[in-house]
């Protein structure tokens, strides 16, 4: 957690840095100590040990339901890590931006920074980029000790798959992070906003399919309404981009899968990327809008 004397220290640079280059150097000295701050933190450590840990467990089984014995090759895991990133790095991105405005909010140290030559635009975004570049390291530290592991161990047949997933699992993580500054600079308390983001989480992951099964046989949707609806969720949209991605078919996704496939075809990526795009930008801005308008306390 950010302290007063490192809240001092980013307040000092923000001076010197407001009296020669500009905004740019104050939104780097914010994101270089938040990202400090963060990576000194037992969830940095804590999230990369789980990445490496579940993802070799996940190719043990792999490989042990193939028939084989040791460590499954790449593309095979890859299909387990999937679910691995829709259930952890959501919640990692979430937390992580939940808790940084509402918890220097609530301790008091939010005004104080504010008092300093910085704009909030740029506290805004120095602490956005801060634990953006802290959950990148802990995703690449993760999936990467999976993946050296498995080079030297097991048989490794599609690393290329594994490259695709790390990339779109920092998408999603981004997109997650952003929702997540948004909550935080809308709670008053880092505790609600935390509890927010955990209660978001859980209707990403399992109330959104519920709700799309309901609403298919419910409502009766038709198969584009109901891929249409699947774009909405970002967890969707990182499950058939890592899907198509891998070169796997979007069939076992459904008809909706199947209906994207054959209607889209090469402009899945595109479509995919602005959705993922839009996750990242749109409540990063909201969150700039509304944090400029608030109290700091």
């Amino acid at each position: 957690m950010t302290t007063l004397g490192t809240i001092a220290g980013v307040a000092g640079e923000g001076r010197r840095a407001h009296q020669t280059p500009g905004i740019p150097s104050n939104i780097a000295t914010v994101a270089r100590r938040e990202m400090r701050e963060a990576m000194r933190s037992r969830w940095f450590l804590l999230y990369s040990l789980a990445f490496a840990a579940l993802g070799l467990s996940l190719s043990f089984v792999s490989a042990a339901a193939a028939g084989g014995m040791g460590l499954a090759g790449f593309g095979r895991t890859t299909a387990g890590l999937v679910n691995l990133v829709l259930l952890v790095v959501p919640l990692m991105g979430l937390t992580a931006g939940a808790g940084s405005i509402a918890g220097d909010r609530e301790r008091g140290m939010l005004t104080y920074l504010l008092s300093q030559p910085v704009s909030r635009t740029e506290v805004l975004l120095g602490k956005y980029l801060g634990l953006a570049g802290a959950l990148v390291a802990c995703i690449t530290l993760g999936l990467g000790a999976c993946a050296a592991i498995m080079a030297w161990k097991g048989d490794a047949t599609r690393p290329g798959s594994l490259v695709w997933l790390g990339g779109l699992s920092l998408a999603l993580a981004m997109g997650m992070l952003s929702v997540g500054m948004l909550l935080s600079v809308l709670a008053r308390k880092a505790s609600v906003a935390v509890g927010t983001a955990v209660f978001l989480w859980l209707v990403l992951v399992f109330a959104t399919d519920l709700a799309l099964m309901a609403g298919a046989i419910a409502m009766k949707l038709r198969i584009e309404e109901l891929f249409s609806l699947a774009l909405l969720n970002p967890l969707q949209v990182f499950k058939m981009w890592s899907l198509h991605a891998a070169d796997a078919s979007l069939d076992v996704l459904g008809p909706a899968g199947l209906y994207a496939t054959e209607e889209y075809g090469r402009w899945l990526h595109a479509i995919f990327g602005g959705c993922l795009a839009a996750w990242i930008v749109l409540p990063l801005t909201a969150a700039a809008v509304v944090f400029a308008r608030r109290s700091p306390v």
